[in-house]
């Protein structure tokens, strides 16, 4: 079944602004939520709204979704994975936006609790790359700091575990209130324990209750052939420590590749610009030019024009993931003299004398005249 367009779902257009989201979400969800709305369908509803807003409020996936559709979060696709909408906690996103009296209780297919196993938060970090590092793949080292699941107390945060009094486990508190569309039956996070539904007789000390510790990791990164600036790879299962045993998030590295000094690349295609004097270009030659890997002879033929563009199949750069290459392309800049001596133009002003048309003669540079 396809999905509908989260910009759709929402109301908003492609270029809306974070807070035009933010209001109709705002907007949407007030008049689809379950304890307002009980036509039947408008908990899928509210649940569609919350899974699109979950997507276009965070600055990643929305990049993401908007380059490649809901394919961005289905196996990997393009480098990037990771989301479920079963995932999405909607009770957090409300809370965001409304605070946490507004809470609402959707039973098993709502609200998550918080001693389930959740994953961890994902990483988007970036990494410069030259040229050649880019273009030929490499393996790099990534210092990066990440929460990392306490051993002391192997997560739990502390010792003695035990049940807690105030909510019995739940991690919540229900209460009634009263509110412009009525009264609402709300649930908010436990005080006692801060949701987790249990109290401990001892705090770890290692990481003060908290379950995790701060860690500086390096990660040993093998990069592929061909990426480019911007081009994001996903190393799964080493972000942060999940909750409740949940598994780690992941890594994401965005490349940032720095220009060469004569190629220049458009994609998997690069571009060499060749300088030829007026000799060259008009008799024609052969030119030993650089490629990616190595060098090599270049026919031109006579009569060559400055613009003009040679193509080198197979010459350019690896697509990332496949065996298909890009190709190379030499563009000919024809060389004007600025500079003759009384001989040089003694020979020119003969060869004009010749009868020879100008513009066959001269054609390749009087563009720069």
């Amino acid at each position: 079944m396809n999905k509908k367009d989260y910009y759709e779902v929402l109301g908003v257009s492609k270029t809306s602004t974070d807070e035009e989201i933010k209001r109709a979400f705002r907007k949407l969800a007030k008049q689809y939520h379950p304890d307002v709305n009980k036509e039947p369908g408008a908990e899928e509803k509210f649940k569609e709204i919350g899974e699109a807003y979950a997507v276009l409020s965070d600055p990643d996936k929305r990049r993401q979704y908007d380059q490649f559709g809901h394919a961005a979060f289905e196996g990997g696709a393009n480098g990037f994975s990771g989301f479920n909408a079963e995932d999405i906690d909607l009770s957090s996103i409300f809370d965001d936006l409304f605070g946490s009296s507004f809470g609402f209780n959707f039973g098993s297919s709502g609200r998550r609790g918080r001693n389930n196993p959740t994953k961890g938060k994902d990483r988007l970090v970036r990494m410069n790359l030259t040229f050649e590092e880019a273009v030929f793949g490499c393996k790099k080292s990534l210092n990066i700091d990440l929460n990392e699941t306490c051993l002391k107390c192997h997560g739990a945060g502390g010792f003695g575990e035990k049940t807690c009094n105030r909510c019995h486990g739940r991690g919540t508190i229900v209460s009634e209130q009263r509110s412009m569309f009525g009264i609402f039956q709300t649930e908010t996070t436990c005080p006692e324990c801060n949701g987790q539904g249990k109290t401990y007789s001892e705090i770890c000390s290692k990481c003060r209750g908290t379950g995790h510790v701060r860690e500086n990791k390096e990660i040993l990164v093998s990069i592929p052939e061909g990426v480019d600036s911007g081009y994001q790879l996903r190393i799964s299962g080493k972000g942060e420590a999940g909750l409740n045993g949940g598994p780690n998030g992941d890594i994401y590295i965005e490349f940032v590749v720095k220009k060469h000094d004569f190629f220049e690349r458009q994609e998997a295609d690069i571009y060499l610009e060749v300088p030829l004097t007026i000799v060259e270009a008009s008799l024609g030659c052969k030119k030993e030019i650089p490629t990616l890997e190595k060098n090599v002879i270049l026919e031109i033929k006579a009569g060559a024009m400055s613009g003009d563009k040679l193509k080198l199949k197979g010459k350019g750069i690896k697509i990332p993931n496949t065996s298909k290459k890009g190709d190379m392309y030499v563009i000919l800049n024809v060389i004007t003299p600025t500079k003759l001596d009384r001989k040089q133009k003694k020979l020119l002003e003969e060869l004009g004398e010749t009868g020879l048309d100008d513009e066959l003669i001269f054609k390749n540079f009087r563009k720069n005249l």
